[in-house]
């Protein structure tokens, strides 16, 4: 019997220090490699959080060509993962703007996929002196995106895209069996509704969900709720890594989740369909 593939998440507390970013990132990815994992999610914007939003501007690529995509093809290809980079900055269609994009590469670094962040977080956090404003910086993506992997039909979706589960369904119609979720949920929303949509995600489409977190104090002030983890498509969490930097790794066993969607067929239930 052929073992079980290994997917990893990484945890990171970045800062806006690019080289220090990417060297913790390097060791982490290393890490996982080490632990056996295959697939391997860094968490959004692993590259450089900075003091203010507009920081990001400073950093931003040309798509196809740049010193971060570089670092994430040559270390994919150095461990022979998988390697799902987190987010980068991406040059947009609209100036002043940026693309959060998520970049999937193999483990020969060739880039196979690309998901540009659909769901912006402007909003004021209730009972707490916190406004985030996305749509500022960002320009925002339309598309979905699932691709093919040694790991199962993988889904790539960005942090607040965790909270609109019609995203996530509208994958299943793709065939979507591994959702990786690159994310920097804040202190406060993390605590309170993290771990329930990481979870809500994985049980409602019977898929496997590996969610990479930033998680610590971060130089512009802010605090990142942290709590990566790896959950199947039962809900349990099968790994997990409370607050500052780590990884955790952990099997995926696509025969219990053939099991569990044959078992249990909630997908062929459906009465709506997406359109």
């Amino acid at each position: 019997m052929s073992p079980k593939p290994r997917v990893a998440a990484v945890q990171m507390a970045t800062g806006p220090n690019v080289n220090a970013n990417l060297l913790e990132a390097e060791r982490l990815i290393r890490d996982a490699a080490e632990a056996g994992a295959g697939l391997v999610v860094l968490p959004e914007n692993f590259a450089f959080m900075g003091r203010r939003d507009h920081d990001t501007l400073s950093i931003v690529e040309a798509d196809g060509d740049g010193p971060l995509q570089r670092f994430l093809a040559e270390t994919a290809s150095r461990f022979g993962v998988w390697l799902v980079g987190g987010t980068i900055a991406l040059r947009p269609t609209t100036p002043e703007r940026l693309r959060a994009a998520a970049l999937v590469y193999n483990d020969q670094g060739v880039r196979i996929a690309r998901y540009d962040k659909i769901h912006l977080f402007d909003v004021d956090l209730p009972g707490a002196d916190e406004r985030y404003e996305e749509s500022a910086t960002i320009e925002a993506g339309s598309d979905p995106v699932v691709v093919d992997s040694p790991f199962g039909r993988l889904g790539i979706i960005v942090c607040y895209d965790l909270r609109f589960p019609e995203l996530v369904r509208h994958m299943v119609d793709s065939g979507v069996e591994v959702l990786a979720v690159p994310a920097a949920f804040t202190a406060l929303t993390g605590k309170a509704h993290w771990e329930t949509l990481v979870r809500a995600r994985a049980i409602e489409n019977l898929i496997y969900v590996v969610a990479a977190a930033q998680g610590g104090y971060h130089l512009s002030g802010r605090e990142t709720h942290g709590h990566s983890m790896i959950v199947d498509p039962w809900g349990a969490i099968l790994a997990q890594v409370p607050r500052g930097t780590g990884c955790i790794c952990s099997p995926i066993d696509r025969g219990f989740q053939d099991s569990v969607r044959r078992t249990f067929p909630a997908l062929e239930h459906r009465r709506l369909r997406c359109k």
